[in-house]
């Protein structure tokens, strides 16, 4: 085992030392820690929760579910596992995709290299040593030459700071931090605050328990039915069958690694009749799939429109009062370019005499008092009050951490008017610092597996590159971050995206930079880039050799 070259006395003496440390236990920390441990680098990830899982430790709210289908939600690193592995539902709930995490922990033996309970404060690159020191809040130091960011995209929940919230003497709840024990709604009054994904899925179970609820919506959103069903022989069969080229396809072929029924017609091409029929059979067929009923409703303002009438329509036949039904209808963005929610019953809920529906957009909620919230001056009683505000979505996780680059350069400041990185797996000014599904990758306009085992197999093969080249250091070229941020933004313009005040945006945090994070040019494209990039010797990053060294001393390999 080789040591360190570089000034082990500058080095705290009581610093933990590895290799290579990944913060957050989720998917991508889990795969990152199998692939990095089978190269034999000297690795351990550091996870604030008491177990694995990431977001879905965390999201335990009544009704969380993937909006992927399960058969696609999955990792696909390992045939055996791939086979073994039975869903029961089209869409898993998250209780079986926790079980799912845990079992592949469990079954590659990951827990030994874990650390629970242990949340990262800091993050320290030292030029001297080109190392990074991790600080935990307990004070606990970890050195290491690299540090991999599996943070997640959506881990940062937002609770609002609205005034009064230290008076309200009721239960304050959020969808991202549910408390491990349950909630029990029954007989209570409740309020649900928002409208987005993680409400429209919880208010349907959470109406079904409690005395009244009432929903407090600021923006409506477009929601299409997923038509669950409990999983067929056949249907699981199909795809295990031919596991590796269904992958492969996803992988290749499509923009979000997911196979969905994909249209080649625009919805234009066809008369108004048959544009009709087409998205009344993919509502009633259910998912995410509606989305794809034409080939140009996200392109193309004039087809957007009639996807989005139709599901305006259909919203408007669905809740029995018209007063309700117009409030719930969207009318401030392009469909699908707030992320398409996938529910059960949501709009059905509308109907039921135990909810009301309460618009914050003209009158927003003025201050939580001792009982409840006031808004336009009406005081509103409740017993529990349940925040879905969603997420400070793909840089929050990040930004909670103190991460200091060169000259003591903080992440924060590099991105203070939008994240900037390269190919959304580095920063130029943050040597050695990877973050896996970053801001400028398809991250979460994708079936966020496929792109976290690609950036997981891409920072894997580049890590044993540099150790087997003896390079010390890697970071983006200043030139090929900026035109890979200009390219990301370029392509986005092509889309309706930009014209929604989305969460993909930042829109939903006060103060924070309004721009398009992820990559919208598809996860196939992407995956070529990035192994254009790799073969043609990191293309656009800086590699520094280590010091006087044929091969890369500051990396230890396991025996």
């Amino acid at each position: 085992m080789t040591q360190p070259s570089e000034a082990p006395a500058r080095r705290p003496a009581d610093a933990e030392q590895l290799d290579v440390a990944i913060v957050g236990a989720g998917f991508a920390g889990l795969y990152m820690l199998h692939r990095l441990r089978k190269l034999g680098f000297r690795t351990r990830v550091f996870e604030a929760a008491s177990d694995v899982g990431g977001t879905w430790f965390w999201n335990r709210y009544p009704g969380a579910r993937c909006d992927v289908e399960s058969m696609q939600y999955s990792y696909s690193f390992d045939e055996e596992l791939q086979q073994e592995w039975r869903w029961s539902e089209r869409f898993a709930a998250q209780p079986e995709i926790l079980r799912y995490i845990n079992h592949v922990a469990d079954r590659f033996d990951l827990r030994r290299d874990v650390v629970l309970d242990t949340r990262i404060a800091s993050a320290r690159f030292d030029e001297a040593t080109a190392c990074w020191t991790l600080q935990t809040q307990g004070g606990e130091r970890i050195v290491a030459p690299f540090c991999i960011m599996a943070t997640g995209c959506l881990s940062a929940a937002r609770l609002p700071d609205f005034p009064g919230m230290a008076d309200y003497r009721g239960k304050i709840l959020h969808t991202g931090q549910w408390p491990h024990e349950g909630v029990a709604f029954d007989g209570l009054n409740v309020a649900v605050v928002g409208t987005g994904s993680s409400a429209i899925q919880s208010i349907p179970p959470i109406a079904a328990q409690a005395r009244h609820l009432t929903v407090f919506q600021r923006t409506p959103n477009f929601s299409v039915p997923a038509r669950n069903w409990a999983m067929t022989p056949e249907y699981e069969e199909r795809w295990k069958r031919d596991y590796a080229a269904l992958r492969q396809r996803a992988r290749a072929e499509t923009r979000s690694g997911t196979i969905y029924e994909f249209s080649d017609k625009g919805a234009l091409q066809v008369d108004a009749q048959a544009r009709k029929a087409e998205y009344e059979r993919r509502w009633q067929k259910g998912g995410a799939n509606f989305m794809h009923a034409f080939n140009d409703i996200l392109v193309d303002r004039q087809a957007n429109d009639t996807a989005a009438d139709f599901v305006r329509d259909k919203i408007r036949e669905t809740v029995a009062d018209p007063e309700r039904a117009e409030a719930l209808l969207p009318h401030d963005h392009p469909l699908g370019t707030k992320r398409i929610c996938v529910d059960t019953d949501y709009y059905e809920t509308f109907n039921r005499d135990n909810v009301s529906l309460v618009d914050i957009r003209a009158t927003p909620i003025e201050t939580l008092t001792e009982a409840g919230l006031r808004v336009g001056g009406r005081d509103y009683a409740f017993d529990a009050i349940v925040f879905a505000t969603g997420f400070d979505a793909m840089t929050g996780a990040l930004a909670a951490i103190d991460i200091r680059g060169r000259d003591g350069l903080a992440l924060k400041q590099a991105w203070a008017s939008g994240p900037r990185t390269y190919l959304g797996l580095m920063s130029e000014g943050f040597p050695n610092l990877f973050t896996i599904t970053g801001p400028g990758s398809p991250s979460v306009l994708s079936n966020v597996i496929v792109s976290i085992e690609q950036h997981v197999d891409w920072i894997a093969d580049c890590l044993d590159h540099l150790r087997q080249a003896g390079i010390r250091t890697i970071e983006p070229e200043p030139e090929a971050q900026e035109e890979w941020v200009a390219h990301v933004n370029e392509v986005a313009h092509r889309t309706l995206y930009p014209q929604a005040n989305s969460w993909y945006m930042g829109a939903n945090i006060p103060g924070k930079t309004r721009v398009f994070m992820p990559y919208i040019g598809g996860v196939g494209a992407y995956r070529q880039i990035c192994e254009q990039v790799a073969a043609n010797g990191y293309r656009g990053f800086r590699l520094m050799p280590a010091p006087g060294a044929d091969r890369l001393e500051s990396l230890s390999v396991a025996s």
